[in-house]
């Protein structure tokens, strides 16, 4: 990197060879790295040292993801964020709303990674604020009972979507259970495919 000062980055993921791994790669490449094994111990990390970006997993024990990037999002939100995930698949154009990017975890390659938050970071402080969105993103469980679902546009917190929900085709709407806001989502045609894979079993995880 070309700046006075390395950036700062935030891995948290419940995988700890993970976390070595990523961080010695990245720590390589000219960035700072501190990890955090799940979202507690990420928001006491960020209490100490907000870093400047976040790459975090969805899926981890004590608080998941979701919940930790609800609350990044509320009192961080100068921090460019990077969700990583091998158990939830998300349209990419509706992720912003938690994420300023998202990667597919076996999808990627560092390089990709690394660029992406070069980019994040030569944005700081002029990042645009990310808008809000009208449809809320949907993240595809591949391998729980929760098939689907839903961040709410107001509160951002996620929730299940019902199964009568996720049924149909087409724009829908529901309730968030957290603060009572009325949501609009899209299932669409390549959602329902996923979802019929996942839950007859032709399509591992």
């Amino acid at each position: 990197m070309t700046t006075d000062f390395p950036p700062r980055v935030l891995l948290v993921d419940d995988e700890p060879l993970l976390l070595k791994s990523l961080s010695a790669v990245l720590e390589a490449n000219g960035f700072v790295c501190r990890t955090a094994e799940d979202g507690f111990e990420a928001l006491r990390c960020l209490r100490e040292t907000p870093p400047d970006i976040i790459i975090s997993d969805l899926r981890m024990p004590n608080m998941s993801g979701f919940e930790l990037l609800a609350i990044i999002r509320r009192r961080f939100p100068q921090i460019a964020v990077i969700v990583t995930s091998g158990e939830f698949i998300v349209n990419v154009e509706t992720s912003g709303l938690l994420a300023n990017a998202f990667f597919q975890k076996g999808e990627y390659t560092p390089q990709q990674l690394i660029a992406k938050m070069r980019e994040l970071y030569s944005q700081f402080p002029m990042r645009p604020p990310l808008p809000k969105q009208e449809q809320s993103p949907l993240w595809i469980s591949r391998r729980s009972n929760e098939y689907l679902l839903a961040t709410c546009n107001e509160c951002l917190r996620s929730f299940p979507i019902e199964e009568k929900s996720s049924a149909g085709e087409g724009l829908q709407t529901t309730e968030c259970p957290s603060c009572g806001a009325a949501i609009s989502f899209a299932v669409d045609s390549n959602v329902l495919k996923m979802l019929k894979s996942y839950r007859t079993g032709t399509e591992g995880p």
